[in-house]
């Protein structure tokens, strides 16, 4: 089965399915914190997360409005794609007063080349007048996308209380379910290679999503960046980083497990250059894809073969 050139189900395919071109993020920074770091429920963050809450290729301090028309400035260089999917990325999208929020998503909104939001934040930062917003939002903009993005991580509680995520499943499958009833698209972080799990752990929270139905998935290579308290763990080597081959095979068996209709949105990840201390084998992405279509074409594999399989005996 394949999505154009690809054996899995791209957020570059579905984009160009739905608005017949090229589609580019441009990654924002609305100014917020976290309530994992502003003493709410943790000063630190996770242990993986630096100071920028994972928005590191973000602009700071400018407007919404001056974001975007920035990163389309960069986009054009490309000499393709005219329309953009404003992301908020740094830090928790969601953790700010109501009235903040609904400018800040009406900004990006009204720009006419943005044909939707994601928003990036936690599952315990969705009350239900955030939830009403986003409703609201949805039906006064039928013709562009919201789609929330949900940094989960592991479905394993043992390793969510390692990383410092701060919130249970219970949480996460909460905030999920009203995310649902009202039609907003979920799209869900997985990051493989946290301390103490197995290819077995990592699967697992995978069929956790298949069986969710979630609308999108990142898979995310854990990083350990400068100036993180993954640092500390690493350098007194209590786990080790997936190798190169080793990432691969995993990607293959999490992609094998996922239902062909969620979009894979992310499959490697990009660890800024100036703060990567590992594995320094992801900075060569392009190595990494090619590699990692070559094995898929090698095994005669594709996304949702095994979930297909499950799913006929079932």
């Amino acid at each position: 089965m394949f999505w154009n050139d690809k054996p899995y189900h791209s957020l570059d395919y579905a984009l160009k399915t739905m608005f017949g071109e090229k589609v580019y993020k441009i990654a924002l920074d609305a100014g917020m914190t976290c309530p994992n770091r502003d003493g709410t429920c943790g000063v630190r963050g996770c242990i993986f997360c630096s100071s920028g809450g994972s928005g590191e290729f973000a602009a700071i301090g400018d407007s919404i409005s001056i974001q975007l028309e920035k990163g389309k400035q960069y986009f054009r260089n490309k000499n393709t794609g005219r329309l953009f999917i404003a992301y908020f990325q740094a830090y928790t999208n969601t953790y700010a007063p109501l009235p903040k929020l609904e400018t800040l998503y009406r900004e990006a909104l009204n720009e006419p080349s943005v044909v939707g939001i994601s928003i990036a934040t936690r599952p315990d930062c969705l009350d239900q007048n955030i939830l009403c917003l986003l409703d609201r939002l949805n039906k006064e903009y039928p013709d562009k996308l919201i789609w929330i993005e949900l940094g989960l991580q592991t479905i394993h509680e043992r390793t969510a209380i390692l990383i410092r995520r701060g919130y249970s499943l219970e949480v996460f499958e909460h905030a999920l379910t009203q995310l649902q009833k009202i039609s907003i698209p979920v799209i869900v972080h997985v990051i493989l290679g946290l301390p103490g799990e197995t290819k077995e752990m990592m699967l697992e929270t995978c069929r956790f999503l298949a069986a969710k139905k979630v609308n999108g998935v990142k898979l995310q290579l854990l990083h350990v960046l400068k100036n993180t308290d993954l640092v500390e763990l690493y350098e007194k080597k209590t786990f080790e980083i997936l190798g190169f081959m080793e990432y691969i095979d995993i990607i293959i068996s999490c992609l094998e497990l996922l239902p062909p209709d969620i979009v894979i949105h992310r499959i490697t990840g990009d660890g800024p250059k100036n703060l990567l201390i590992a594995p320094l084998w992801s900075l060569d992405k392009r190595r990494v894809l090619n590699t990692l279509h070559q094995e898929l074409k090698r095994r005669g594999t594709w996304q949702g073969k095994v979930w297909n399989l499950w799913y006929k005996n079932h």
